[in-house]
């Protein structure tokens, strides 16, 4: 049986997946936004609710919502869809199920640039998501206010899949939209261009220094149910797997770690075959 090759079948995955997710085509054409019975539903990636054609809500979307709310109450829901798309999945939904991570892999494929995997003092920016996390979408959104109402300070300040798949796409069909168009969305453009530019060197910034869904589904990666599988015993201890991991993982940390997405590029590297996502081997 032929060697798997995960690589081969993840990128179409993730477009099938975006696809499927966003395939609302009238509100494309229309500048509408679908508010059917699915949009009760969270997609587990960082999939815009104001994009035009998604068909589900963002799972963080759904958290500042919840915080959003007058009176104070712990989000049970959201929290538990966390817990059960992070006890399986962990960060392989950063890798295998994000829009936003799909378009970040498809410019740093274009070959522009010298390409680097980290920024410089990755170590201290790589805890960027968890102030985000706690900066914005708890703190932010409970206690920030846009008159007398929470504001969804991830959302509103800093998304940049907001800005990619829910406002240009918007602003491009919805004249009247086009006339509210004020600073906040210029900021949030420019945020989304310096992620653009910078993806096309350095392997998906916005994924390893700013997500909070990342963040969230890192805690999860050392016990989720994926899980790519390391047999130290016949490791030869090449290094292969590091040189081809995009956020540049040893070994034993490779699955483990909260900065892993499961991408599955280590095992294609491996030449002794010891990684792979199941118990045995994939042969």
């Amino acid at each position: 049986m032929s060697r798997f090759r995960p690589t081969k079948i993840r990128l179409y995955f993730q477009i099938l997946y975006t696809i499927i997710t966003n395939g609302y085509i009238y509100g494309y054409l229309n500048g509408k936004i679908y508010k059917g019975s699915l949009k009760y539903a969270c997609a587990p990636g960082l999939n815009c609710y104001s994009c035009p054609g998604a068909l589900a809500s963002c799972p963080l979307g759904a958290l500042q919502a919840a915080l959003n709310k007058k009176d104070f109450e712990i989000p049970f829901a959201v929290l538990g869809f966390f817990f059960v798309f992070g006890s399986v999945f962990g960060r392989f939904v950063c890798g295998w199920l994000c829009p936003f991570g799909l378009l970040q892999d498809l410019l740093h494929k274009i070959p522009v640039f010298r390409k680097k995997k980290q920024l410089p003092c990755h170590s201290a920016l790589k805890y960027g998501k968890y102030v985000v996390l706690v900066g914005l979408v708890f703190i932010g959104s409970s206690f920030l206010f846009g008159g007398f109402v929470k504001v969804p300070a991830f959302c509103k300040y800093l998304c940049p899949s907001g800005t990619w798949m829910g406002a240009i796409p918007l602003l491009s069909t919805n004249e009247q939209l086009c006339s509210q168009i004020g600073g906040l969305f210029y900021w949030k453009l420019g945020v989304l261009l310096v992620l653009l530019i910078l993806s096309l060197k350095i392997y998906r910034p916005f994924c390893q220094y700013l997500c909070p869904l990342g963040a969230i589904y890192g805690w999860f990666n050392r016990f989720s149910l994926v899980q790519i599988h390391w047999e130290k015993e016949e490791c030869t201890s090449c290094m292969a797997c590091q040189k081809a991991c995009p956020v540049n993982l040893p070994p034993e940390k490779i699955s483990v770690s909260t900065e892993c997405i499961k991408c599955g590029q280590c095992i294609e590297a491996c030449p002794s075959e010891c990684l792979h996502f199941s118990n045995h081997k994939v042969r």
